[in-house]
């Protein structure tokens, strides 16, 4: 009961000074916002870009001349690899007793036309048959093409939704013909939207068997990646392992050098992606944080006003039999309830300007356990170190001198 009677004087003492206590509390929004926008956006983009990896699969990964360089030499020393060619993929294919599909792919850009209407820079995939059975390709309507269409290089492609709607709006494009480059190709099957990232339309794509993409366009210079589905979860890093070996051997790696291809999984794409998000947030929440240092300050100083103002009915209250812990917990209180007050508010607003920020960019975000602990536990944090001293100071008054102050 004392501690709500405690609780309900702060109160009272901050509707006593509503413009003072206003502006402090929008001190404390300014710098939530700048956290909380942070925060906010750059877990709404790494869970958008961990679904996009995810779409590999537990128990998938690749194998390619080059994925990932951390700095400029590694570049210039991996593009000096021999490229993956399909003698690999059959390699592995044959030999490889833990993987259970083994799809070679590749990628290009070409325009897609149909009629006056055309894509300049559509995007090109070709994959074996059984590359829908390994990577996360939805097929809406139609089908993907199969076996036979592989051995007998058939001109046909699965088109993406971004196609559809430019190219064939209003129409049914099943069994349509369009030019990928200078060929033409029959549509078998429109994919599921997968929508746009980062302002790049990710829908304007067609994929086609990779041996009618080698018969029109030849190999690329990169050569291929492959993508590999392990037998089970468990068995992805012997699986792995028994890559690693086949390909070391084909290529003639000695067993003292390092391997001359790159292998990834879902898992290490989503770590590596982690250890770079993990510096930005670190850097940028560092410097956001001064504003609210700043916020933190300025409660400070008003709550050592607020002491100076009301030394004698402190004074009164301890004369009456209000003991320390009970001042000292009407100051913090005060402060409590004006820096969550001020982190809830900008918590909203920083979330809101988040969205609409991630937004621009074509990513959706949702308020996350993370952001909303983290602000709750800043802003009330600020209220505790900002302040204990003012409330010590108030609950250290002499009663009797507390009581002749002027």
């Amino acid at each position: 009961m004392i501690g709500f009677s405690i609780f309900g004087i702060a109160v009272n003492a901050i509707r006593a000074n509503k413009l003072r206590s206003s502006l402090t509390l929008l001190g404390i929004v300014f710098g939530m916002v700048s956290i909380m926008t942070i925060i906010s956006a750059l877990e709404g983009m790494t869970n958008s870009i961990k679904a996009e990896i995810g779409r590999l699969g537990p128990s998938t990964f690749m194998v390619a001349k080059m994925m990932i360089t951390t700095s400029r030499e590694d570049y210039f020393k991996k593009i000096k690899r021999k490229s993956i060619d399909l003698k690999s993929a059959d390699l592995i294919t044959n030999e490889c007793n833990l993987c259970e599909k083994v799809s070679p792919r590749t990628f290009a850009q070409a325009r897609i036309k149909y009629g006056s209407e055309y894509i300049r820079d559509g995007r090109i995939m070709a994959g074996t048959y059984n590359l829908i059975d390994i990577i996360d390709i939805e097929v809406a309507q139609g089908r993907f093409h199969s076996m036979e269409d592989d051995l007998h290089r058939s001109q046909v492609v699965l088109i993406g939704d971004g196609v559809k709607e430019k190219l064939f709006s209003g129409i049914d494009p099943i069994g349509k013909t369009l030019r990928v480059g200078s060929k033409k190709y029959t549509i078998i099957g429109i994919a599921k939207k997968l929508g746009p990232m980062f302002g790049q339309e990710r829908d304007n794509f067609v994929v086609m068997p990779l041996s009618t993409y080698g018969a029109h366009f030849g190999q690329t210079r990169r050569g291929l990646n492959i993508v590999i589905k392990a037998l089970s979860v468990e068995k992805l890093e012997d699986a792995m392992d028994e890559v690693r070996l086949l390909l070391r051997s084909q290529r003639g790696v000695a067993y003292d050098e390092e391997d001359d291809f790159d292998m990834m999984t879902a898992d290490i794409f989503l770590e590596l992606l982690n250890s770079i998000t993990r510096v930005f947030r670190i850097a940028l929440i560092g410097v956001s944080s001064i504003s609210i240092v700043v916020g933190g300050i300025v409660v400070m100083n008003v709550m050592m006003v607020a002491v100076s103002e009301r030394t004698r009915e402190i004074g009164i209250r301890k004369a009456i039999g209000a003991k320390r812990r009970h001042i000292l917990l009407q100051f913090l209180f005060e402060s409590l309830i004006l820096t969550s007050s001020g982190g809830l508010v900008g918590m909203v607003i920083g979330h809101l300007l988040a969205k609409f920020l991630v937004g621009m960019i074509d990513m959706n975000i949702s308020p996350s356990a993370l952001a909303i602990i983290a602000g709750l536990s800043i802003s009330m944090g600020t209220g505790l170190v900002f302040g204990i001293y003012p409330a010590l100071k108030a609950a250290k008054l002499d009663p009797i001198k507390a009581l002749s102050f002027e």
